[in-house]
């Protein structure tokens, strides 16, 4: 890969149905026999908390490859207060470019166009195995817990990147995920009907039944 053969975009509104097919691609039976995070992307576009700045997608040879997109989001702070921070993802690549420096690429980007925004720091589930590459660590050592997450839980998952140095400093507090990411088993079944079909596989490493 070079920076040369390929653009970073905002997503255009006639490319839905294709980015959503895209996620499909990336995630199927990633995390799950299938996958809902196609359908979690047609979603969160009509959420208040979508931040249509920064929605991208990444073309190679005219063919989409990978999407990013952010939602705003809050930590409750200990002391009473509300932090505004940002959460990111779906993020995928389509997978035989995947693990090619792509995902870096765009993730790169993305997280540079919204600390041009002014948005303070970045909360999302993750692997530090890649993300850290990115600049992420843990939440937990920024003191951000993870919500109704028990507190002997393991919440290596949990990540976190400032994008204004020193965002957190001396704030203690609970991560709150948009409630647009939760969607019913039921209607990603129904909305996976406007896709071609794909086989549902339960495979090792998959984290969700």
């Amino acid at each position: 890969m070079n920076s040369n053969d390929y653009t970073i975009r905002k997503e255009k509104k006639e490319e839905y149905r294709e980015v959503e097919n895209l996620v499909r691609e990336s995630f199927w039976n990633v995390y799950r026999p299938g996958c809902s995070e196609h359908f979690v992307i047609h979603v969160l576009r009509d959420d208040p908390a979508f931040v249509k700045e920064l929605d991208f997608v990444m073309e190679k040879d005219g063919k989409l490859i990978g999407q990013n997109m952010f939602m705003k989001t809050i930590i409750n702070a200990d002391d009473g207060r509300t932090i505004d921070v940002l959460t990111m993802g779906p993020i995928g690549i389509i997978p035989e470019l995947k693990r090619k420096g792509y995902g870096k690429a765009i993730l790169d980007y993305s997280l540079e166009k919204a600390t041009a925004m002014g948005f303070g720091a970045v909360l999302f589930e993750g692997n530090i195995g890649f993300y850290s590459h990115c600049g992420f660590d843990y939440a937990s050592k920024f003191g951000i817990r993870y919500h109704d997450l028990p507190e002997d839980a393991d919440s290596s998952f949990f990540l976190c990147k400032e994008l204004i140095p020193g965002y957190l400093d001396g704030i203690t507090g609970v991560y709150q995920t948009p409630k647009g990411y939760y969607v019913d088993d039921t209607d990603v079944e129904e909305f996976d009907k406007n896709f071609p079909p794909k086989e549902k596989l339960k495979l090792p490493g998959q984290i969700f039944d």
